[in-house]
């Protein structure tokens, strides 16, 4: 029986590569996926350090809040109770300074109001370190003022952070 040998050969395509069109649409599908890598995942690093920038900002606010929090209200208050807080009785005044005594130094801040005008370039509590040594590139300002209602002081501290934004911690301190 005679056959025709073209009837039985196949022929056997074997792909071993890419066709241009499947080229072009990989290399438009990596496009797009860098496209997008790039305007939204890697900001995230910049939104990052900026959180890392207010937890410091934070953490550097508390702890002088927490120190000034510890002492009494006025110069004239007594620091143990047992006589009336100054200006609640007649014969006991306020001091009028808002800021430090004279001759006070850091580690002898005895109230609230001599913690004005403290800074970044300010000596820590008991250290030879300044809060520029402990907190590099952030300014520390603390003004502490008589508040609106009578026998309060308002404590503003301003912390600005290496990217130039300023937070501000408020707290209130009555006398009591």
């Amino acid at each position: 029986m005679p056959t025709n040998s073209r009837l039985f050969l196949r022929k056997e395509s074997s792909s071993k590569g890419f066709t241009l069109i499947e080229l072009v649409v990989g290399m438009l599908v990596i496009g797009i996926a860098i496209v997008m890598l790039t305007s939204m995942l890697f900001p995230q690093a910049d939104r990052a350090a900026s959180t890392l920038h207010r937890v410091k900002s934070a953490e550097l606010a508390h702890s002088v809040m927490n120190e000034i929090w510890g002492k009494r209200y006025d110069q004239n208050t007594n620091a143990n109770g047992g006589t009336p807080a100054c200006g609640a009785a007649a014969g006991v005044a306020c001091s009028t300074i808002l800021g430090s005594e004279l001759g006070e130094g850091r580690n002898d801040y005895n109230d609230v109001d001599d913690y004005n005008g403290l800074n970044e370039t300010s000596k820590m509590l008991n250290s030879t370190q300044t809060y520029a040594d402990a907190y590099p590139n952030y300014r520390l300002s603390v003004s502490v003022v008589y508040g609106s209602m009578a026998n309060t002081k308002l404590v503003t501290i301003n912390v600005t952070t290496p990217d130039s934004e300023v937070i501000t911690y408020n707290m209130v301190r009555s006398n009591y």
